[in-house]
């Protein structure tokens, strides 16, 4: 249901009307005890969000360290170092270029009878020796990593190396799948059991994993697992945004997702790092998900789901409940007026199911802008995952190097939550991939190590802080009748990035720097991409296709919402009072039907 706010000047004794949801929430609470409930009953299900994002990461580790096994060699009481040197040549040039190549080769060894050379007193080996490539198996360097992944466990390195890739591939494939089914569940039968159902599936498909023995087994329950990722979580923090008032809404939704996802994803390495058991950890990642069965006894049901479908006296005695645990007394005529303002806006908006994704591109600045929305989404996702999956490659103790990573999530929430509404979504998307661009390319500057990784690390902010943005950026942007629609399409798309995001990596193989000249070129690009949009900050919302084709057109390029002296030029302000983020408030209205 489209929501706009418009400001209404109450004569005297008299109390303004209520049109929109958002005008019966000051008298049944923006932001209290339920809300605050809700804040709280969000934190496993964040969790829940970054352990699908993340574990998959951490079950498929593969030891920087690994070489040819020769069981020949077991029985002469050998060190590594000892079985190193008479079994396994040095490193080629083409395996030094990688940057996590080592002096002596992971895939070859010496086609020699060892038992003889070794009866002869030979320890160290002639490298005139013929070479074949590994046939018995690998053995593994477990000091930094002090476990066997799945990876470990079926030898995904050399010729299969990209198996692993292919899997989290998969995971992504499955996330598509399950956008559409639980889209489809949360349209049709309500946000609660889409949030039960898709969190159900990730629970017995997390648990299934652990018992996965082979490569395609291990493809099809990650695929399963991703088909409830992203809805897991966002179902729920869809509901519990549009209940909050529309001035908490940029630091809700913003400090939710900082804090709760910088621990969950924070906090993850080190509970792979204690358990040290991959199937284990498949397990109790998918402990948050309990959570969901009790959901329907203490999580609302979305009021606007209710209300978009004609049961608008559910929707009140929802309101009636939140001003009852709130400690507020609301009139019946409130409710009454509401009421009848709900069915009035639900027979307009049958007129808005003529329009399908494809009016989008009917319209030549629409089209243009809807496509430059699809491309940011892409780049900013290829840019996010191609640093998480590059950390690996950047350091030993992936343990610490991850876990610092994930904290720049609060930091960037932070920095959203004071100054989004100051410096706009534009100037700030630009500075923050602009950020992670320069980073990029200052890592590479810098010695590898600890100071590279810190590098990558601010680099990672920037991509964090233009991830948040973009996340209400094409709301924003896209007019109300196929605001739902467009904003599913740019996000399903976005998988595609997911998709290719593990296989930043290979390009390493090629040259140990590309993966991060590589990241930078693209976050450069992503940086001067957002400069061609338009702002939003304090916009009206465009409501049909013309005004979609028409918004920003009158803008000042350079205009800088902070920057008083800046050229501003705009239509409209939004008037309602106390309303800080106007855009993201009216977004939201519209979120709880996008399946983000």
């Amino acid at each position: 249901m489209t929501v706009m706010v418009e400001s209404v000047k109450a004569e005297e004794g008299e109390r303004p009307k209520i049109e929109t949801f958002d005008d019966i929430l000051p008298y049944v609470g923006e932001a209290s005890r339920y809300q605050w409930f809700l804040f709280i009953v969000l934190l496993p299900f964040t969790f829940v969000y970054a352990f699908l994002y993340f574990t998959q990461f951490f079950i498929t580790l593969l030891p920087a360290e690994h070489w040819c096994n020769v069981p020949e060699l077991d029985r002469w009481n050998l060190t590594d170092e000892e079985k190193i040197a008479i079994s396994i040549p040095p490193a080629s040039t083409q395996e030094l270029q990688l940057e996590d190549a080592t002096a002596f080769s992971k895939c070859y060894m010496y086609n020699v009878n060892y038992e003889e050379k070794l009866q002869q007193g030979i320890r160290k080996a002639d490298p005139s020796w013929p070479i074949k490539s590994c046939d018995k198996g690998w053995t593994f360097n477990l000091t930094m990593i002090p476990y066997k992944s799945i990876a470990v466990e079926l030898e995904w390195v050399c010729d299969y190396a990209y198996l692993g890739s292919a899997a989290q591939s998969a995971f992504f494939v499955g996330s598509i799948l399950g956008g559409l089914i639980f889209g489809y569940i949360a349209d049709h039968c309500g946000r609660i059991p889409a949030l039960v159902a898709c969190n159900a599936v990730g629970f017995i498909a997390s648990v299934g994993t652990a018992f996965c023995n082979s490569f395609w087994s291990f493809c099809l329950a990650r695929m399963v697992v991703g088909t409830s990722f992203d809805n897991c979580f966002n179902v729920l923090f869809i509901i519990v945004i549009e209940y909050v008032g529309p001035k908490y809404r940029t630091l809700v939704a913003n400090m939710s997702f900082g804090l709760y996802f910088a621990a969950a994803a924070s906090l993850l390495p080190w509970i792979a790092y204690w358990i040290a058991d991959w199937r284990i950890l498949s397990m109790a990642t998918a402990c948050p998900m309990v959570v969901a069965f009790i959901g329907p006894w203490i999580v609302p049901e979305s009021a606007r789901w209710y209300i978009t479908s004609g049961k608008v006296d559910k929707a009140i005695d929802m309101l009636k409940k939140f001003a009852k645990v709130n400690g507020r007394e609301v009139k019946q005529e409130v409710f009454d007026e509401f009421e009848k303002s709900c069915r009035t806006l639900n027979e307009k908006d049958k007129s808005h199911n003529q329009y399908t994704v494809l009016d989008l591109f009917k319209l030549p600045r629409l089209s243009r802008i809807t496509v430059m929305l699809i491309i940011y989404w892409l780049l900013m996702v290829w840019v996010f995952d191609g640093h998480v999956w590059n950390m690996k490659l950047l350091d030993d103790d992936v343990f610490m190097s991850f876990s610092l990573a994930s904290l720049t999530e609060l930091p960037a929430a932070i920095l959203l939550a004071l100054f989004l509404d100051r410096w706009g979504r534009r100037w700030m998307g630009f500075a923050s991939m602009f950020l992670c661009g320069a980073f990029s390319f200052i890592a590479l500057a810098t010695p590898t190590g600890s100071t590279r990784v810190a590098m990558a690390i601010v680099a990672r902010l920037g991509v964090n802080i233009a991830a948040n943005i973009g996340f209400q950026y094409a709301a924003e942007m896209l007019p109300t009748v196929v605001r739902a629609q467009g904003v599913s399409l740019i996000h399903i798309i976005g998988y595609v990035a997911h998709i290719l995001g593990p296989y930043i990596v290979y390009l390493a193989d090629v040259n140990k720097n590309l993966p991060l000249i590589a990241l930078g070129l693209v976050s450069f690009f992503h940086a001067f991409l957002t400069l061609g949009l338009p702002e939003t900050l304090n916009q009206d919302l465009p409501e049909t296709l013309q005004e979609g084709n028409d918004f920003g057109r009158e803008q000042s390029f350079w205009w800088i919402p902070c920057i008083s002296s800046s050229k501003m030029v705009k239509k409209s302000y939004r008037k309602k009072k106390g309303l800080s983020n106007p855009a993201f408030a009216g977004s939201v209205q519209k979120l709880d039907c996008t399946r983000l």
